[in-house]
């Protein structure tokens, strides 16, 4: 079986050789050949030039035994194209220069069209599947819902996500609008992925580890069930929901084939909450691989052995890797992963 199967049989909960691999943030800082060209370009610059995302997406196929790629974008990119400012300070995270902060800030936004406000997205994704020449599959991906709505009302990064659950809380209505606006943008974002021919899309809501249980039911949930039927069904999706080991059954119920996890939780206990019926992936600590090679091959194998040889595991990290990462490491974990979970025909 080929790489280029591995992964999407996974995906469907089909017999596979065995486990795939691939890894979020896979075309990265921890590369040289990614490095060279940050020095030359900022991070928008590369997000909006075609020829350099794929270039960056396919970095890391040529080096390592990978089972999938991952489109070169970042999540905020779709928000420019519902009125908000957008930018990447030097050695610091994102801004938005017009927080979202009341209900007429949320009637303002724009209706997004993919086609006029990422072209550049849709070239890349083009040129990838032309550089992958069909010998791995290509994963798009965007930003839930919720956490893009933090990251437009808080205006960047935030720890204690005050402003918002203040709007979430004292004006829900608003707050309603918002996610419906959002799931729009984002499934308009995503089909517009597909159409391009990217053969899998991923959900990340890395923020979303921030709420309470009842918060995710209530203000969340409806919304996220609305953004996976409008997706449909045409590829698998995978729904990454960090931090969210408290909530995994609304995480199921919330929709995708395969449920996302971080490391702070047994991949066995997290696949019993799911239910067997979807598919998994995860979950090693990233910074397992900053750790000598026995250690690296003792906590993949742990990996392994807590997915029991079940059909839908999708071998990943628990998060994304880290610029301080060798690159053999990674190497190293993805051969690994092949390796110890050979299936005998």
């Amino acid at each position: 079986m080929s790489r280029a199967d591995r992964f999407l049989r996974a995906c469907r909960r089909e017999a596979v050789d065995c486990t795939p691999v691939w890894m979020m943030r896979q075309a990265g800082r921890y590369l040289p050949e990614y490095r060279a060209i940050r020095e030359k370009h900022t991070f928008l610059e590369m997000c909006r030039t075609p020829a350099i995302a794929a270039e960056v997406t396919v970095q890391p196929m040529r080096r390592f035994d990978l089972d999938a790629a991952i489109i070169f974008a970042d999540i905020l990119l779709p928000l420019p194209g519902i009125g908000l400012e957008l930018s990447f300070g030097e050695g610091e995270g994102p801004a938005i220069g017009n927080p979202v902060r009341t209900r007429r800030d949320v009637e303002a936004l724009a209706k997004f069209d993919p086609e006029k406000s990422v072209p550049f997205l849709l070239e890349a994704i083009r040129l990838s599947l032309r550089e992958l020449d069909g010998k791995a599959p290509l994963i798009g991906f965007a930003g839930a819902p919720f956490t893009l709505a933090s990251y437009m009302i808080e205006g960047g990064g935030s720890r204690n996500y005050e402003n918002t659950k203040a709007l979430m809380y004292s004006d829900p209505q608003a707050w309603r609008v918002l996610m419906e606006k959002l799931v729009d943008t984002v499934a308009a974002y995503l089909s517009a992925q597909v159409r391009a021919g990217v053969h899998a899309l991923q959900v990340f809501d890395s923020w979303i580890g921030c709420l309470s249980k009842q918060d995710y039911l209530e203000f969340v949930l409806p919304h996220m069930k609305a953004l996976v039927s409008a997706i449909g069904r045409a590829v698998p999706v995978i729904h990454f929901a960090n931090g969210a080991s408290h909530m995994l059954p609304g995480i199921r119920d919330a929709g995708g084939d395969v449920i996302s996890v971080d490391w702070h939780i047994g991949l066995d206990d997290a696949w019993k909450a799911i239910g067997y019926d979807r598919g998994i992936q995860g979950n090693l600590d990233p910074v397992t691989l900053l750790g000598p090679r026995e250690f690296i091959e003792k906590r993949v194998a742990d990996v392994l052995l807590r997915a029991g040889g079940r059909a839908g595991h999708v071998f990943n990290l628990g998060h994304g890797l880290i610029p301080s990462i060798p690159p053999e490491n990674v190497g190293f974990a993805v051969d690994k992963v092949h390796e110890l979970s050979v299936r005998t025909p």
